[in-house]
């Protein structure tokens, strides 16, 4: 999600048990998890305030105003051909594996029931088709080969974590983002962060990418000062053939948090060969015009960070044609394009 296209850094999780992926027997697996046809289905929003996340990012100046800790939820009902956080696809925990971090000490082998691994003359395989994501492998690997990307945690514990910079937020305006993967799809857990939060005192900004049932926006809405919402493409056809779905759904629900009085930053990512054309464009300066609580607009460069990380989670997915660095020329052409439409343009060129 969200953002699709700005740097993330993985950090260290915790080794999950659980091994339950969406729409699937507990357990399952194959050897190639497709990009596109991971499960889309989406999960009920009465759940518990417990939340899967993959990252913490402490410090972030790109998620909203000010100094903010910007926490990555798991799960996401869109599959975008450029996606940089795979990773968050999926609402269940995945296995990384780097076979050139592996130094052959054979640790991961009596440990895997299902002989997923095989070390042969010091070439180190991973049988995906056999792998439970059950993360008894990762806890062994000392070296760094195996990761399990993806802990449970509850609001106190992240919390503990977002409160750390307290004074940060205080001194320049920040606070605590919820980004992805989409954040919506828990939104229980959401809607109970988010409230602990303004307890606290502290500013809140969800980036979401409208696809889901407008309760779940509902339900955290009233927890939400400022929210970051994707635009990725104007055009319904084009939209549902990169990103999995069209974008009625998003539209009807952007429209309708414009309705209710929330406030809304823009966000649409510029992909080479995509959606960099003039009338995506005038899309955009279209659709921003018509909303009442519309902050500015902010444009997101592309980035290849997905494509390095298709491989270590076992994805089978191609790499976006014609999309391959950033165009920081491009970018500030599209500014100037929207800022001569009258667009406020939150991008600081």
């Amino acid at each position: 999600m969200n953002g699709c296209v700005r740097r993330r850094q993985i950090r260290n999780a915790t080794a999950i048990s659980r091994c339950a992926w969406p729409g699937s027997r507990r357990c399952s697996s194959s050897s190639t998890r497709n990009f596109r046809n991971i499960s889309l289905r989406e999960p009920n929003i009465a759940t518990s305030a417990t939340g899967t996340i993959f990252d913490i990012q402490r410090s972030s100046l790109h998620d909203g105003p000010g100094i903010r800790t910007t926490v990555f939820m798991k799960g996401c009902p869109l599959r975008c051909a450029w996606c940089h956080n795979p990773e968050g696809l999926t609402a269940s925990p995945l296995l990384s594996f780097l076979p050139e971090k592996c130094i052959g000490c054979g640790r991961c082998l009596p440990v895997c029931r299902p002989q997923g691994h095989r070390i042969t003359e010091g070439r180190h395989e991973l049988d995906r088709s056999k792998c439970v994501a059950c993360g008894l492998c990762a806890r062994e690997c000392y070296a760094g080969a195996l990761e399990m990307i993806g802990r449970d945690v509850t609001v106190d514990d992240v919390l503990e974590i977002v409160l750390r910079d307290r004074f940060f937020y205080e001194s320049s305006g920040g606070g605590l983002t919820l980004s992805g993967g989409e954040p919506l799809l828990q939104a229980a857990f959401c809607k109970a962060l988010l409230q602990q939060a303004k307890q606290v005192g502290l500013h809140t900004c969800v980036e979401t990418c409208g696809q889901y049932s407008y309760d779940r926006l509902e339900a955290v809405a009233p927890y939400v000062d400022l929210f970051l919402y994707d635009w990725k493409e104007s055009d319904t056809a084009r939209h549902l053939a990169s990103c999995g779905a069209g974008n009625e759904r998003i539209l009807a629900n952007l429209r309708a948090l414009d309705g209710d009085g929330r406030r809304i930053r823009l966000r649409c990512p510029i992909i080479p060969g995509f959606n960099d054309r003039p009338d995506h464009f005038e899309g955009i300066a279209g659709l921003a015009r018509s909303l009442h609580n519309l902050e500015g607009v902010e444009l997101l460069p592309y980035h290849p960070l997905g494509v390095s990380k298709l491989r270590r989670f076992g994805l089978d997915h191609e790499p976006l044609p014609q999309a391959q660095t950033d165009i920081p020329d491009s970018l500030s052409r599209w500014v100037e394009f929207l800022r001569q439409r009258g667009l406020v343009m939150l991008n600081g060129l």
